[in-house]
C-alpha cells in the first residue's frame, strides 16, 4: 500500500469504540504507517468526514 492510495475497511480485529466500527465497510485514503507493538505495521487512513484512524494492514483492502 503506499500513501494517497484509497482502502477499504472490511474487518476489525478486535472490539474497538463505535467511533472506529462505524468505519466498518468506509472508503479512506492512506495518510501514513504507524509501528505497532512488534505485531507489524498498521496504516493511518484519513475518511472524507475529516477523521483518521490506524488499522492493521489486513483489516483494509486497496480499492480500485
Amino acid at each position: 500500500m503506499d500513501i494517497g492510495q484509497k482502502v477499504k475497511v472490511y474487518r476489525l480485529r478486535d472490539r474497538v469504540a463505535d467511533k472506529i466500527a462505524a468505519k466498518l465497510g468506509k472508503v479512506g485514503k492512506v495518510k501514513d504507517f504507524k509501528m505497532t507493538d512488534g505485531s507489524g505495521v498498521g496504516v493511518v487512513v484519513a475518511f472524507d468526514d475529516n477523521t483518521a484512524t490506524w488499522f492493521f494492514e489486513d483489516e483494509i483492502k486497496p480499492v480500485d
